[in-house]
C-alpha cells in the first residue's frame, strides 16, 4: 500500500460536512472514499486534516489515502477528478511516507471568514460570505482577537484529554 497526500478544494453547500455518516452519502469524505475505493478495487479510508461542518467550503484541505498497487500521482489525480462531483476537486496528489497522517501530521490550519455588511448580499458571493447588514466595531473585534494570541491550553475541547 502506498500513502498519498491529497490537496483538495470543495464547495460544501450541498454536503453534510466532511465526516462520513451512516445516515447520508452527502459528505466529502464519503464521496472521496467511494471514488478511491473504486480505483483500489477494495474499501479504503480517506483521512482529512480536519472536519468541516455542513455547508462549509475548503480551498486547500489536506487528506491522505493508502492505495494498493503502483500508480502515478498523475493517474490518481486524473481518475479522481473524472469521477468526483464537480464541486469537489483534487488539486494535487503526492506520495508521502507510510506513517504520514493528514490530521496528526498537520502543522497549520488557516480559516477565512468573510462578512458582507451590505443590506443585501452579493448574488454571486451569497454562499461564501456571512451576511451581517450592520456596521462592524473593528476596534472591539481586534481587541477580542488579541486574547487569542499566544499559547493556550485547549485540552477541555478535546475528546482525548491527554
Amino acid at each position: 500500500m502506498t500513502n498519498y497526500l491529497l490537496r483538495l478544494q470543495y464547495d460544501g453547500t450541498r454536503y453534510e460536512g466532511w465526516q462520513k455518516q451512516k445516515t447520508t452519502d452527502r459528505t466529502i469524505q464519503g464521496k472521496l472514499e467511494s471514488v478511491f475505493s473504486q480505483l483500489a478495487g477494495m474499501p479504503v479510508e480517506v483521512q482529512g486534516s480536519g472536519r468541516t461542518d455542513a455547508g462549509v467550503h475548503a480551498l486547500g484541505q489536506a487528506a491522505n489515502v493508502h492505495l494498493p498497487g503502483s500508480r502515478s500521482t498523475e493517474e490518481i489525480l486524473e481518475y479522481a477528478n473524472r469521477f468526483l462531483p464537480e464541486d469537489i476537486r483534487i488539486l494535487e496528489v503526492k506520495q508521502v511516507p507510510d506513517r504520514f497522517h493528514a490530521r496528526l501530521s498537520a502543522v497549520r490550519k488557516t480559516y477565512c471568514y468573510q462578512i458582507d455588511t451590505r443590506s443585501k448580499k452579493d448574488v454571486f458571493e451569497r454562499k461564501y460570505v456571512y451576511g451581517f447588514p450592520f456596521a462592524l466595531d473593528c476596534q472591539a473585534m481586534e481587541q477580542a482577537a488579541a486574547c487569542l494570541i499566544g499559547t493556550h491550553d485547549f485540552k477541555s475541547f478535546c475528546g482525548n484529554k491527554k
